[in-house]
């Protein structure tokens, strides 16, 4: 960031002014969308038909921005994310002064008496030091890779239970690490993306396996998996995440899974077994009855070959001796895991009871580790959990 941080009276007047905007927020992104797009009709096309749940992005893209507005560090880190990821939209440097002028404008229209031209001005910089961020990072990222890869599905097998196990071959490779997650579009939600994570090690072949579970109300997920045939052609963003072996440490492993978040913790295991490592690895699948014990059996036939590996399942709504319970309460059956590092992936309330269960007996927070459970590119951590460091990724 070549310019000059906020001062102390800047971040007083953004901070205080969006205060006074809050209660009017739902109003506001529409407006804001409504002029955008009158101003500038070009820009429409960057954005999905369906608006709702952008104009609830946006929101809390901006209060993310304000909230690190006097942290340099973390805004830089934040801001050269989004700018990177906004390259698969098709973002262009020229769109940034349009976004900033109707938004400036969406504020003075919303923040009444609390506007004046000192207020305009404050807001004015802090869109555009961010704005230089993202633009900076976009540039860097282009002479790196791709904004995004054409991926054509190759095989779609149906697991029962609405899920489907989809493979796609992408046009060109696609790099990544195991346990991160992609962003995907569809041909039908055009500029709609939805994350899921690789069930395996990266392949000689470049393909790629997700595991998608059709959800209720989820467009995607069920063009996915009930409309999706091989030849159907996809996009990807380029890989987020830091739910990696690289922050484990030499510590022995805790793997949580629920449901189709069987997919990265796969990918974990696999890359344990290929590392030649020495420590233990204890795998806890759930689900709400066996029939939806998704790949139990896949991760029983791993456990045969690798000493290393311990299965255990855990089944909520149906009585089975020694499997009964949901994933946090068997975990705490089992425990305590301090020792441990731990990787969690499945529903969001899972995630959620199991990291509480897991702090509750001693294991510490920074040994904890999960995908966001809300929009990544928003809500993921700026740095990567290190060893001794306290940093809550709820």
């Amino acid at each position: 960031m070549t310019s000059a941080p906020l001062t102390d009276r800047e971040i007083s007047l953004v901070r205080t002014s969006l205060s006074v905007v809050a209660p009017q927020a739902t109003e506001m992104t529409v407006y804001f969308y409504a002029i955008l797009f009158a101003r500038y009709p070009e820009v429409r096309g960057l954005f999905p038909e369906n608006m709702d749940v952008q104009r609830d992005r946006l929101l809390r893209g901006l209060l993310r921005i304000i909230d690190l507005v006097d942290d340099v560090d973390n805004l830089v880190r934040f801001c050269s994310r989004l700018g990177r990821d906004h390259r698969k939209f098709g973002a262009l440097d020229a769109h940034y002064p349009a976004v900033g002028e109707c938004l400036v404008s969406s504020l003075a229209r919303f923040a009444g008496t609390a506007w004046n031209s000192e207020v305009a001005a404050a807001w004015t910089r802090a869109y555009n030091l961010a704005a230089e961020v993202m633009t900076a990072a976009a540039t860097d990222d282009m002479r790196l890779r791709p904004a995004s890869w054409e991926a054509q599905i190759i095989r779609h097998e149906h697991r029962g239970h609405g899920i489907a196990e989809i493979t796609v071959r992408p046009d060109q490779p696609y790099p990544y690490v195991a346990g991160q997650y992609v962003s995907m579009e569809t041909p039908w939600y055009p500029r709609t993306w939805r994350h899921y994570s690789p069930a395996h090690l990266p392949r000689a072949d470049h393909t790629l396996t997700f595991h998608v579970r059709a959800v209720r109300q989820g467009q995607v997920s069920n063009a996915l998996v009930h409309h999706a045939v091989p030849g159907h052609r996809v996009r990807l963003g380029p890989p987020q995440g830091d739910m990696t072996l690289a922050s484990a440490g030499d510590r022995d492993l805790l793997l949580v899974a629920g449901g189709t978040g069987l997919a990265p913790i796969r990918a974990l295991i696999e890359e344990a077994a290929v590392s030649g490592m020495r420590r233990y690895v204890n795998l806890f699948v759930g689900a709400r009855t066996a029939d939806e014990l998704y790949g139990l059996n896949d991760m029983l036939r791993l456990a045969q070959r690798h000493h290393w590996l311990s299965v255990r399942a855990a089944v909520s709504h149906e009585n089975i001796p020694g499997q009964q319970g949901t994933l946090p309460q068997v975990l705490h059956e089992f425990g305590p895991w301090d020792r441990h590092e731990a990787f969690l992936c499945g529903p969001p309330d899972m995630v959620t009871t199991a990291v509480h269960t897991l702090l509750r007996q001693g294991t510490p927070r920074a040994h904890i580790h999960h995908d966001p459970l809300d929009t990544p590119i928003l809500t993921a951590p700026l740095t990567p959990p290190r060893p001794g460091q306290e940093f809550d990724q709820l």
